[in-house]
This record gives C-alpha cells, structure tokens and sequence, in this order.
C-alpha cells in the first residue's frame, strides 16, 4: 500500500490512504502489538480530526480501549509510552510534510518504534487481507491528563541557565508551539508559534533552508546569538548562527558531545552522511563514533543494542539513552543553548564552535530522480574503486565510500523516489571534482537532479 512507509504510514489523506484504510489499522493494531491499550496524540493538520475519527473507531471496534492525550508532540507521545508502560502507541502526524498530508507514527512497549522491518509489513498484510468483525463489548475512549506538565517537568532536569543568551525561535506554525512557552519563557524572539495545520508562513520542514529564512533574518536583524527551528511534530530541531548561517545538523551531534562526554567517554550514534569532521570531533572529546543506518526505527534499535550515550542525524534527530533512546527536538535545543551558554561566558560563539568542527568541504545531501538506483549505485562505487583505494567501505544504506582526501555515501531513499548524495573532500576543488565526476556517472544511468 502506498502509505505504508519504511519508518511509518504517511501520505497525503484522501489520495494515498483515506479514513476506511486507517479504521483498518485501528482494528488490527492492538492484535499486532498484543494489548488491550492504546494511547494516542495526534498533531494540529486540518485532516486531523478526521484520522483520529476513523482510529478510535477501528481500535474500539477490536475491543481495546484509547488513551488520548490530545494535542502533542511526537516526542510527548515517546514519553508517554515508556514512562506509562503502554505496550501500543500511535501519533498522528506527517511530521515536516506539508499541509495536505498526514500519517501515523506507531511505537510499541519502551516507545520501540514499529517500522516496516519491524511490524507494518505484517500490519499492513492485515489491512489489505483481514476481515473485520467487530466485537460485543468495544473498547471505550479515555483521556489520559497531565502529560503535557508531565514532560515539561521532564525537560526541566536538563536546563541549564542561559539567560546570557538572545535567541529566536520558529516553531514553523507546528507542535512545538504547544510547549516553548513553557520550556523557554518569554525571553525568546518568536516566530510562528500559533498551531495552524495549514502552515500558512512556510512549509514544515527545516531541513529545507529555504524554510528558514524569517529566522535568519530575525537573528541578524536583532543580533542574536543564535535561532531555533522546529519542524512540524516537533521530533526534529535546527539552528542559525549568529552570522545568520544554517547550522547543517549533523554538525551538532559534534556540538552535544561537549555536554556529553565531559562525564563519561562511551558510543556516540551518527548515521552514514555524518561529517569526517564530526566524527574526527567526538572522537577528540573521547567518544566512540559508531556509524549506522538513516532512519528513526534504525537509530532507536541501536542505541538500545549499543547502549549509546546519544545520537544524530543528519535530518536534525537526535536521540537520548536518558529519554528512552528516542529524540525530541526540545530537549536537543535545550542542550544546545546550555552549551552555547557556558562558550558564550568563555568569550566564544557558535560560528567559532561550529567552524572548528566543519573542517571539510561538504556537499550537504544531492537528490537524484533515477528509475535504475541500485545499478547507478554500483556503477559509482565501482568507478571510484577502480582507480583509488578506500580506507573503508560500508555497504549497509547504500554505500559510504571513504578515501583518504574525501568520502561519499549514495544511498536509495526509503520515503522517495530519489537516490540520495553526500560526499565531502578536504577541499572545495576536489569536491567539485568528484561531484562532477559523480553527477556524469548518474546521468549515464538516467537520473538527473
């Protein structure tokens, strides 16, 4: 089915699933996840109470009952789960899509999420072949109150005092918007942080630095220290510099290992676009960088197995061990501001920071539209094998190819039809070399940008 993704169930509502496909997963979910309770929160996107309609009838049809908690973030909805001990959980969220989507994050016992790998392929094998026959006694709907405060108080074990520092915040009209006043105060510049489902100043999703324009102008209009930018759900979370740059995000898992590792020197998670300079930083500070998968439900699972410390990645998650191994925007930006506190009393700022890290030439991430990825894949690693040996090569997520001046990774990507390009060199020019050498290797295939 069409929806039914590698990490969740995401769409746009109406085309790709409707309001019958998801009473389906309603009424299959409890059984999937074997129990009787299922919470659920769901975010501000105008087709919202419609899914929400359809869930509860489906899981109360099953005969499980619903805990709703009502408007949250995804990361509400995390905690939740582990510190309730519910054994099923759903977020009703697109996360950073736009406006005309929505979907469904699903997560089991300890907030494990359920990915394609992990539970949906046998969900969605249900939805399309089961048959439904509701039960005698349905399930009721419960509320479940306090979780909001319960969170907050949550959050509030790792503030830090930064009231040395001017910052902005763009909550991008999502989720988030339900919390910063609480977590931040009033100091804070604030942009967009009324709930609007339609998302009427800009799309969702800060990784598109186009996005984050009215941010950067706030912080240079202003002169402050840095800006903040929530996606839709509020699970991801990036920065502006002072000087108005964009912070690429896997540069801060570099910068929360300064909070991190000064008191125990254990496994950092990155995914495979990581930054050489990042890496070459955590390992500085005494980490041990441990490479993995892109994805949430890949990155949940290996922190667990690792028993990390944290992680990021390049799509702005980071995770937690002391947040269930699950990422939250809010509590990455409270640690960050903790941490550009402490630099900015040193007499240093977050460009400095961040340059000191950022030593390479980077490409940040290349789409490609290609029918044939994994012969274009090949053909690349294939082409750069051939003429120079790599000190390493990790064929897990595509491929991440690394030389001794420079590195890539191609990958296909789960939730798209594109293939996806990182690479970085120790210089522009040779970046360029190389990217040009890549972009006519892939145009031979059939792919173009």
């Amino acid at each position: 089915m069409k929806a039914f993704k590698a990490y969740d169930i995401r769409g746009v509502y109406g085309r790709d699933f409707d309001g019958e496909t998801v009473y389906r997963i309603g009424f299959f979910l409890p059984g999937l996840l074997k129990t009787k309770k299922v919470l659920v929160g769901y975010d501000c996107r105008k087709s919202t109470p419609d899914v929400l309609s359809h869930l509860v009838q489906g899981i109360t049809d099953s005969g499980a009952d619903i805990y709703d908690i009502g408007l949250a973030t995804t990361p509400m909805v995390y905690f939740a789960t582990a510190a309730h001990g519910f054994h099923a959980s759903v977020q009703i969220t697109a996360s950073h899509n736009p406006a005309e989507y929505n979907g469904l994050k699903i997560s089991r016992s300890d907030a494990l999420p359920v990915g394609y790998d992990t539970g949906l392929k046998e969900l969605e094998h249900m939805v399309e072949t089961g048959g439904i026959q509701p039960v005698a006694f349905r399930g009721n709907v419960k509320e479940l109150p306090g979780i909001k405060a319960e969170y907050i108080t949550f959050l509030g074990n790792f503030r830090g005092d930064y009231s040395n520092l001017k910052f902005g915040i763009d909550c991008s009209n999502g989720m988030a918007s339900l919390l910063v006043r609480d977590v931040f105060g009033d100091e804070p510049e604030y942009l967009y942080d009324r709930m609007d489902g339609s998302f009427p100043n800009h799309p969702p999703n800060p990784l598109d630095e186009r996005n984050t324009a009215d941010l950067k102008r706030l912080v240079m209009d202003r002169g402050l220290d840095l800006g903040v930018i929530f996606d839709g759900d509020g699970d991801r979370v990036m920065f502006i510099d002072e000087m108005g740059r964009f912070v690429r995000p896997d540069l801060i898992t570099g910068v929360l290992g300064l909070r991190f590792l000064k008191k125990e020197k254990g496994r950092v998670l990155h995914d495979v676009r990581t930054s050489r300079g990042v890496i070459e930083f955590i390992e500085k500070l005494g980490g041990r960088p441990f490479m993995w998968k892109v994805g949430h439900s890949h990155a949940k699972m290996k922190m667990r197995e690792l028993s990390a410390i944290y992680g990021g990645e390049l799509a702005g998650h980071y995770y937690f061990r002391d947040f269930f191994n699950c990422d939250s925007g809010m509590l990455a930006a409270i640690l960050v501001l903790s941490i550009l506190s402490e630099l900015k009393e040193q007499g240093d700022t977050f460009s400095q920071l961040i340059d000191s890290i950022n030593v390479y030439s980077n490409s940040g991430e290349i789409n490609f539209q290609i029918d044939e990825k994994e012969s274009a894949m090949n053909s690349i690693r294939d082409y750069f094998t051939g003429i120079e040996n790599p000190t390493v090569s990790y064929d897990f997520d595509g491929y991440r190819v690394e030389f001794p001046r420079w590195w890539f990774n191609i990958r296909p990507s789960n939730t798209e039809p594109y293939l996806r390009l990182v690479a970085e060199a120790e210089t522009p020019e040779l970046l360029e070399e190389k990217l040009e050498k890549i972009r006519e290797l892939i145009k031979k295939c059939g792919g173009h940008i």
